[in-house]
């Protein structure tokens, strides 16, 4: 793990991250996505998010006023999309295979 140099030429105390000197680009530059991307669009995402706030505010506004269980299907329904977004949420965070040259 290379230090953190300070930069003789410029401005006065700022810090080099990264290595130099020997060529080659920065770490910073080499760099691939900066976010993974899963199984939903973004804005199949976005429309993922705006369906479980409306089933989530819908059920208990349903259960006041219907006096039968059919509020019950919006939790239902809640969930499932909660389900959808957290494995999506899951499958973001996975990191990517690395392939090692033998």
């Amino acid at each position: 793990m290379e230090r953190l140099r300070l930069k003789s030429v410029g401005t006065i105390g700022q810090l080099r991250i990264g290595r130099t000197g020997d060529g080659e680009p920065a770490i910073s530059r080499q760099n691939g996505r900066v976010r993974s991307v899963g199984f939903l669009s973004e804005r199949q995402r976005q429309l993922a998010w705006v369906g479980f706030l409306l089933a989530a505010f819908q059920a208990p506004l349903a259960a006041k006023l219907v006096e039968d269980a059919s509020w019950f299907f919006a939790v239902v329904v809640a969930m499932l999309v909660a389900t959808v977004i957290i494995a999506d949420d899951a499958h973001r965070r996975r990191p990517e295979p690395v392939e090692y040259s033998e």
